[in-house]
């Protein structure tokens, strides 16, 4: 017993001394330079009272540094972690397979040559721009040692274009594609259903009082390194933005100036292609057409931080004309997607969005086509439009080859180089109907009526989408129904909580256990009484039914696009999914008639509160199982409502938590009663409403 107390102290006593050792060998982030010092003087942010920041600047490269020295007072802890991801160096930050995997990826993906090649490519407006984000984020390291590892500074305009050609690629699922063939499952995944986001404009002749209408409503993770952050910047040179950004990202991504605004949606055409090399017995080789081509191959410099030292190590990486290439005892596997070797336009064609003053303007940023993905819809005070923007390749239409599986790897006319045009993209411009959505489903299918763009018109090899999702369905029946639509109907129609009469979740799991209620013979007490509540429902999501919460479980076991709390177990048939619903509630609450909002959460700090809606409904909220509830993690985040009037634009928003990720900070959880509500509160975008709804006014060296 002696010896063990002995153990235990020895252990505690080098633990103590490893974390000692660590933050001692770790250097403290620099002094910035006079520059940085000089713009700060330059900078102004005003807090409302809702703790959102209001970004002035003499110059669009100021308010940049001041989003940047904003963003990093209410998350630094995700910032930091986003500059390390984005520049291979996140095993600094931590030992884990996670963060040495990550940073292999950015040498395998070559982000750092895309930088040497691309960034001089950028205007030199754009490039002020993301030096001045880079000073904004070195003086706030600088300022709050503690908080920071002086490894990572001072960063670089070229390191915050990084983040474009880290984060792209895996907006379109090739860190997926990687990792299925480095476990040697070649065959690329398929195209996925999306959890959610929502994006509606109507035509000011829809409505009474003649406004155009625009929701924004993008369903992203409410934690981690793309949750919403909601700020307004503004300049002498013209930059009015409202909306949301991500961690990193030195622009609003979505959301309006003084004359237009523009929300996205992922979308899913087939942008990632996968080749199956031809290696020569050497394995240093591959064949195209024909010809011996050598694979191209580096070493990944990764460095793993375990407390008393920094351990640095080599991993390979390769390289073909195709793109990156992994190698495994199983073949060689070459990869391509949209947007390779130009990724870091994308950050300087979402610039362009955000200062475009017209349509036309808007539509002469979006030409630069360097987005590779996500529906859009735009909205100013005479336009409502969509387009499915995408860059998609222009690839070689033959007669039994199959894009979506794996090519043969030595046909170099299987390369391909160019994309589709954006004006020849599916696209639709003041429709008949007064009305665009778009809701992760078919573009085929925006708007009733005249006006939808044709499946013919576009390549099999695209691989768009041809099925609606229940929100799209929904989408369309409400938006579509004649008679004008103000703006307590628009927001109705953006918050419905119904699931449509042929949507999966009624014919999967609703229609599938009511059917077996007279049939299945083995049915427990609970199992009955639980088919008794279901048929009582009314396909709605609120927080009051538990019909809700039979529905919905049930679901979550039968489809994995329920997405909902169970993700990590395969679907059953109804007659298991039911005794799942049953056993998991009955464990719970000891009972199977259980309220939705008892059942479905938002849990923030000390904020425990019930929510409605759920997967795939308007009001979406996708939950995981948290051991007690169902916990809320995604879904409906960032919502943004904006009133394009004669005299200016005004706008209404919520988060679901509020504008501080530091859980001692006022603003940590205080949006989150009025989220789960429904109800929106005023973003000030007209600087002069701000007023009496100052809490803070400073600048970034005070």
């Amino acid at each position: 017993m002696r010896r063990a107390g002995i153990a235990f102290f020895v252990v505690v006593v080098l633990l103590v001394g490893a974390r000692f050792v660590h933050h001692a060998r770790i250097p403290a982030p620099p002094r910035p330079d006079d520059q940085t010092f000089e713009q700060a003087k330059r900078v102004r942010i005003v807090r409302d009272v809702y703790g959102v920041p209001h970004v002035f600047g003499k110059s669009d490269a100021d308010a940049a540094f001041g989003l940047a020295y904003a963003h990093s007072e209410d998350d630094w802890p995700t910032i930091h972690a986003v500059v390390a991801a984005s520049t291979g160096r996140l095993g600094l930050l931590h030992a884990s397979k996670n963060a040495i995997g990550n940073d292999w990826y950015v040498a395998l993906v070559r982000v750092r040559e895309q930088v040497a090649e691309q960034y001089e490519t950028l205007s030199p407006e754009y490039r002020a721009v993301l030096e001045a984000y880079a000073r904004g984020l070195n003086l706030y390291a600088w300022k709050h040692p503690d908080e920071s590892d002086g490894r990572l500074f001072p960063v670089t305009g070229r390191d915050i274009a990084a983040s474009f050609a880290h984060k792209l690629p895996y907006m379109l699922d090739v860190t997926e594609v990687i990792s299925e063939l480095v476990e040697s499952r070649p065959p690329k995944p398929k195209a996925k259903a999306m959890p959610g986001s929502n994006a509606h404009a109507v035509a000011g002749w829809r409505s009474p009082d003649g406004v155009t209408r625009l929701n924004v409503n993008s369903h992203q993770p409410w934690e981690g390194p793309v949750t919403w952050y909601e700020a307004h910047v503004t300049s002498e040179e013209g930059m009015n933005m409202t909306g949301g950004t991500f961690p990193g990202a030195p622009m609003i991504l979505h959301g309006h100036n003084d004359h237009l605004g523009w929300a996205h949606t992922v979308n899913f055409p087939d942008l990632v292609d996968v080749y199956e090399l031809k290696l020569t017995p050497d394995g240093n080789s591959y064949v195209l057409d024909g010809k011996t081509l050598p694979l191209e191959t580096k070493e990944a410099p990764l460095a793993v931080d375990i407390g008393v030292a920094e351990v640095h190590f080599g991993k390979p990486v390769y390289w073909s004309v195709h793109g990156p290439v992994v190698k495994t005892d199983k073949g060689a596997w070459a990869i391509r997607w949209a947007g390779i070797g130009h990724a870091l336009h994308a950050g300087e064609q979402w610039w362009r969005m955000n200062k475009a003053a017209s349509f036309d303007a808007w539509k002469a940023a979006m030409r630069m086509n360097a987005i590779p993905m996500f529906n859009t819809v735009y909205a100013d005070r005479e336009h409502i439009f969509y387009v499915y923007n995408a860059l998609i390749p222009k690839r070689h239409e033959e007669k039994g080859l199959d894009w979506s599986g794996v090519l043969p790897g030595d046909r170099g006319d299987l390369v391909w180089k160019d994309y589709l045009a954006w004006d020849d993209l599916p696209h639709v411009e003041d429709p008949p109907s007064g009305f665009v959505q778009t809701c992760n489903a078919t573009p085929f299918m925006t708007t009733t009526g005249p006006g939808n763009p044709r499946a013919e018109s576009f390549p099999p090899s695209a691989g768009i989408e041809t099925t609606l999702t229940n929100r799209s369905a929904r989408s369309l029946a409400l938006f579509g129904a004649d008679g004008p639509i103000d703006r307590e109907t628009f927001l109705r129609f953006k918050f419905d909580r119904t699931y449509a009469a042929d949507s999966e979740i009624q014919r999967d799991a609703v229609q599938a256990l009511l059917a077996g209620r007279n049939t299945w013979t083995d049915l427990t007490y609970w199992e009955k009484e639980a088919l008794d509540i279901l048929s009582t429902w009314d396909s709605k999501t609120d927080e009051h039914s538990s019909a809700t919460t039979i529905a919905v479980l049930a679901w979550s076991h039968t489809s994995p696009h329920a997405s909902m709390g169970f993700d990590d177990v395969a679907p059953m048939p109804p007659r298991a999914a039911l005794k799942a619903t049953v056993d998991w509630l009955v464990a719970r609450f000891g009972r199977v008639s259980v309220q939705w909002g008892e059942v479905n959460r938002l849990r923030r700090g000390d904020v425990d509160i019930a929510l409605g809606g759920g997967p795939d409904v308007l009001n979406a909220v996708r939950a995981k199982d948290d051991g007690s509830r169902l916990r809320g993690f995604q879904g409906d985040s960032y919502v943004l409502v904006i009133d394009f009037v004669q005299s200016g634009v005004t706008s209404e928003s919520i988060h679901q938590y509020g504008a501080s990720n530091r859980p001692d900070s006022p603003h940590y959880s205080d949006q989150a009663r009025s989220f789960a509500a429904l109800h929106l509160k005023p973003t000030f975008s007209e600087t002069a409403a701000l007023g009496a709804k100052t809490e803070r006014s400073y600048t970034p060296l005070e």
